[in-house]
C-alpha cells in the first residue's frame, strides 16, 4: 500500500488563514489494461479512519478494476489531528440511571465540550462534512483523476451524498451502504438508534415466544419481554455470577457478573444477527434459573454471553471530530428537552448496544453546550450531473434505520436495495447477494432494478411450537455444539470492517 500526505486549506473560504495535512492511501488495479479509476472509500463515524480500508479490500473483486484508495479525514489519525484533552468519565455506569443521575450526564458532556474547546477551538468549526467533502475533491485533483467512484458506510453514506451535491462533476459511481436519514440530522439520528435497537429486541421475543416448548420463556412477544423485564428487576438486585475466567487470547472487557446492564447489552448486541437468537434464548434462560436458584451462571453460559457482549459493533471513536462534526447542526438548548427523552427512553429502550442507544442516546451531548458557530449551513443534498447510485440498507440495523436507507435514495433518485430480516450494519463484503448486485455496478456499470432485495444469515433453525411434530422430534432441542461454539460460529463473519480499516 503506497501512502501520500495533501495539503489542504483550514478554511476554504479563507485559505490563508491555515493548512491541514491528509494523509491518504493507495492499492493500485491489479489488472492495468481493466483499470476504471478509483474507488474512494470512508468507514463512517463521524471520524473513523479510512487509511488502512484498501488494505482489508484487496482480495475484492473491485479491486482487479479499480485503484483503492483510503484516507484519513481531516482531524482524524495520521492527518492533522483534531483532540480533546482527557476529561475524567463522570456518566453513571448504568443503562437505567434515575433522575437524579442525569445532571451527570449533563456535567459530563459540558466539561467534554470545555475540554474540545480548548484543546482545539480554533480549528473546530472548520472540523464539518462539507469541508470534508471538499478534501475528497482535493485528493481526486492530486490522483490526476476527473471523477472518482465511492463506497461509504455509516456516515460516510452522508458524506458521498454531500460530495455528489457538492462536486456532480467529480464523481461516478457511487455506494452508499447503511445510509443516515438525511432529514436526521444530527440528534434524530441518536435517538432513532434506541428504536431500532428496540424493534430487533421484540422481533426477537416474537420468535422466541412461538418456541415456549423450547426456551421456556413466555408464549408471545409480550410474555417474553415481560419474563425479561423481571429478569432484569432480579438482576439489578442481585447479579449472577459467571462461573469462568477470562481467557489469555479474549479483550480485557471479560464480564464478571450478569447483571441489570449487562442483560441490557447482551438483548441490544445479541438480537442484531439473526443466527444466535437461540444461544440468546438459551442465556437468557439459564440466567433466569441461576438467579432463581442464586447459582453462577454456567461456564458455558457465560462464555457465550461475553461472545456476545465483547462484539460490540463498530468502536466509538474517541477523538474530538465526531464531538465536533455532529455539532455541524444545531441541537436543543433547553435541558429539560433531554431529560424529558431520558425518562421515556429509559423506560421504553433500556436496551444499550455501546453505540449510544439507550438512554445515552437521549441525553446532553457536547453539542447541546457547542462552543462554535458553524461556518455554514448543511449542504442540501441533490443528485444532478452524476450518474445513478446505489443505497444499501438492512431492515433491523440499528445504528442506521432502515428508514434512512429509502429517504436517501428517495433524495438523491438512486436505486436501494433492502437486506431483509437482517440486523447487520455495513454489508458489502459480507453479504454475499450484496457483494455480487455492488461489484456487478461498479465493474460492469448494471445497476438492479430501482427496489431490489437480497436475504440475509437464516434465523436458528428451531421448529415452533405449532411445527408439525415430526419437525419438531428430529430437531430437538439439543443443538449438539456448545453455546459458546454455537455463539463463536453466528459471529464469525461479523468481522471484516471491525479492523483498524473501521477503527
Amino acid at each position: 500500500m503506497e501512502c501520500a500526505t495533501v495539503v489542504v486549506p483550514l478554511n476554504y473560504e479563507e485559505p490563508g488563514e491555515g493548512s491541514l495535512r491528509l494523509e491518504v492511501s493507495r492499492i493500485k488495479a491489479k489488472d492495468e489494461e481493466r483499470r476504471q479509476g478509483v474507488l474512494l472509500f470512508n468507514p463512517g463515524g463521524p471520524g473513523g479512519g479510512g487509511l488502512a480500508m484498501p488494505l482489508g479490500s484487496r482480495d475484492f473483486e473491485v479491486a482487479e478494476s479499480f485503484d483503492l484508495i483510503g484516507f484519513d479525514p481531516r482531524g482524524v489519525g495520521r492527518s492533522s489531528q483534531l483532540m480533546c484533552e482527557t476529561v475524567e468519565e463522570r456518566k453513571p455506569d448504568t443503562t437505567r440511571p434515575t433522575d437524579e443521575q442525569f445532571a451527570e450526564y449533563t456535567e459530563y458532556a459540558q466539561a467534554r465540550e470545555e475540554a474540545c474547546e480548548r484543546a482545539g477551538g480554533g480549528i473546530r468549526p472548520h472540523i464539518n462534512t462539507a469541508n470534508t467533502a471538499r478534501d475528497m475533491d482535493v485528493i481526486r485533483a492530486a490522483l490526476g483523476e476527473e471523477k472518482i467512484n465511492y463506497l461509504g458506510y455509516s456516515y460516510g453514506t452522508y458524506l458521498g451524498a454531500v460530495y455528489g451535491s457538492l462536486f456532480p462533476e467529480g464523481l461516478n459511481r457511487s455506494v452508499l451502504d447503511s445510509s443516515i436519514h438525511p432529514d436526521w440530522l444530527w440528534r434524530e439520528q441518536f435517538l432513532q438508534q434506541s428504536v431500532g435497537v428496540r424493534s430487533n429486541v421484540e422481533a426477537w421475543a416474537e420468535w422466541v415466544g412461538e418456541r415456549d416448548s423450547t426456551f421456556g420463556l413466555g408464549a408471545s412477544e409480550d410474555e417474553v419481554l415481560a419474563a425479561t423485564e423481571a429478569l432484569a428487576a432480579e438482576l439489578a438486585e442481585t447479579p449472577v455470577t459467571i462461573d469462568r475466567e477470562r481467557p489469555e487470547d479474549w479483550p480485557a472487557y471479560w464480564p464478571r457478573e450478569f447483571d441489570r446492564d449487562a442483560l441490557d447489552s447482551f438483548l441490544a448486541l445479541g438480537t442484531q444477527p439473526r443466527p444466535v437468537w437461540d444461544v440468546v434464548a438459551e442465556v437468557v434462560a439459564e440466567v433466569r434459573a441461576a438467579s432463581a436458584e442464586d447459582a453462577p451462571l454456567s461456564p458455558d453460559a457465560g462464555a457465550a454471553a461475553a461472545n456476545i457482549l465483547t462484539e460490540q459493533g463498530i468502536p466509538r471513536v474517541e477523538s474530538g471530530v465526531y464531538d465536533t462534526v455532529t455539532c455541524e447542526a444545531d441541537w436543543p438548548g433547553d435541558l429539560a428537552t433531554y431529560y424529558d427523552d431520558m425518562r421515556e427512553y429509559r423506560d421504553k429502550y433500556p436496551y444499550h448496544d455501546f453505540n449510544g442507544s439507550g438512554v445515552v442516546g437521549a441525553a446532553p451531548t457536547t453539542c447541546t453546550f457547542r462552543s462554535f458557530d458553524p461556518p455554514e449551513p448543511l449542504v442540501g443534498l441533490e443528485r444532478d450531473g452524476y450518474p445513478t447510485g446505489l443505497v444499501i440498507q438492512a431492515d433491523g440495523d440499528p445504528a442506521t434505520q432502515y428508514a434512512g436507507g429509502p429517504a436517501m435514495a428517495d433524495a438523491l433518485d438512486n436505486q436501494l436495495i433492502s437486506v431483509r430480516d437482517s440486523g447487520t450494519h455495513g454489508l458489502y463484503g459480507l453479504n454475499e447477494c450484496v457483494t455480487e448486485k455492488v461489484n456487478d455496478y461498479l465493474i460492469n456499470g448494471v445497476l438492479p432494478p430501482s427496489r431490489s432485495e437480497c436475504d440475509s444469515a437464516p434465523r436458528p433453525d428451531v421448529p415452533a411450537d405449532d411445527a408439525p411434530l415430526a419437525e419438531r422430534e428430529a430437531a430437538g432441542a439439543d443443538q449438539g455444539d456448545s453455546l459458546e461454539d454455537r455463539a463463536r460460529d453466528a459471529l464469525a463473519d461479523r468481522s471484516l470492517w471491525q479492523t483498524p480499516a473501521r477503527s
